[in-house]
């Protein structure tokens, strides 16, 4: 990512993106893994007390799905400038999609966007949660990733119809997973890295979509050995906790060097129309093709319920020129593939009439915890391999 600090984007900037939702209400949570929020109306979502920082984030005070604060020929370019980005960036993604397309020959269809920030100073969640919220996007569950120092909120698109014939962001619109870094649970020196970059670029967090679809960073290049420090540090403290180290700070290294960046896409595996709309056999098509695909707790990750199916590529790799005018291959982004199966309640609606309402909806903690990890460099060395 170049940073963005051209005058050229700075004249841009007051005309990018909408107002964000500011009326928020303050509701205590508990620790747990997983938090349900309420389903319509107006939401609390403020950081939790369990993550140490005391922020919020806009609330959408109308009901899901009601009303857009933005047009939705705005809304689409955008989403379509990210994966634009995303695709120029990331062979791997392009290449599965082209394939996916060619033995389909339908509509391709989002699951869901993700992404990832630093939960710091106004950087994190709802830095980007704002222009969703702000086109009718309706935040949904918390999840917490103590190991991982991490935290993610997901939100439901609203009931806008595809454009006729569209497809991936001009498809049915998809969910969005937004996780953040919880920086203040991270060692002092990665903290002193992070806050050097948000510090010095205080009011980058109100751009972070236009950042995400220009391919920008709202900060500066870091030096290659801040880069290394973040993706390595903790894994010298002790032999007992490299493991550990290394995966709660990888994530760091990597928001730090790609910012608001699309972390990944996700195909929506039940929707294609081939045989290949079951995630067993489009793994096994894939892998066929030479794909890698993430193997951290099998490549087939399966909520506990059965009902949500998940597997990724492991992520490429780019080079990258750091400030101090070092090149380096870094982690880039992955492709993600989800099959959400049809709810108990509703086997016997005959299959021609299934709706997306009819299946297993939301996220799972323990699947997304291995999701995450198609970044790192255990599942990238199995790539060069």
């Amino acid at each position: 990512m170049i940073s963005l600090h051209s005058s050229a984007i700075k004249a841009s900037l007051h005309c990018s993106l909408p107002s964000s939702l500011r009326s928020t209400l303050s509701v205590p949570f508990s620790a747990g893994s997983l938090i349900r929020l309420p389903s319509a109306g107006k939401r609390d979502l403020s950081v939790l007390a369990a993550s140490g920082r005391d922020s919020s984030m806009p609330s959408n005070n109308d009901t899901h799905g009601s009303s857009s604060k933005v047009a939705e020929s705005f809304f689409r370019s955008v989403l379509g400038q990210m994966e634009t980005v995303y695709l120029n960036r990331n062979p791997t993604p392009k290449s599965v999609l082209e394939l996916v397309r060619s033995v389909d020959g339908h509509q391709l269809c989002y699951d869901h966007l993700a992404f990832r920030t630093f939960g710091i100073r106004g950087y994190g969640i709802d830095s980007l949660a704002s222009f969703f919220l702000d086109y009718g996007y309706t935040p949904m569950d918390e999840l917490k990733f103590p190991a991982k120092k991490l935290r993610a909120l997901w939100f439901s698109p609203p009931d806008v119809s595809a454009i006729p014939g569209g497809s991936g962001v001009n498809g049915p619109l998809p969910r969005v997973f937004i996780s953040e870094l919880l920086v203040d649970q991270m060692s002092s020196q990665t903290q002193d890295v992070i806050k050097k970059y948000t510090q010095a670029s205080p009011n980058g967090k109100k751009y972070a979509a236009l950042s995400s679809a220009l391919g920008t960073l709202t900060w500066e290049k870091p030096l290659s050995s801040e880069f290394e420090q973040l993706a390595r540090y903790m894994a010298l403290i002790i032999l007992v906790l490299i493991d550990q180290g290394r995966k709660e700070s990888e994530y760091a290294a990597w928001t730090l060097v790609n910012g608001y960046a699309l972390n990944h896409v996700t195909i929506s595996v039940h929707r294609l129309k081939s045989t290949l709309n079951k995630i067993k056999k489009l793994n096994q098509f894939l892998e066929e093709k030479s794909f890698k695909l993430n193997s951290e707790g099998g490549v087939l990750k399966v909520s506990p319920d059965g009902g949500l199916l998940q597997s990724s590529t492991v992520a490429d790799s780019i080079s990258f020129k750091f400030s101090d005018g070092v090149t380096k291959s870094i982690p880039c982004s992955y492709i993600e593939f989800a099959e959400r199966l049809v709810l108990p309640k509703y086997q016997n609606v005959p299959e021609s009439e299934i709706r997306e309402s009819h299946r297993r909806d939301g996220f799972e903690v323990g699947n997304a915890d291995k999701i995450f990890e198609s970044t790192f460099q255990e599942q990238l060395s199995r790539r060069a391999g």
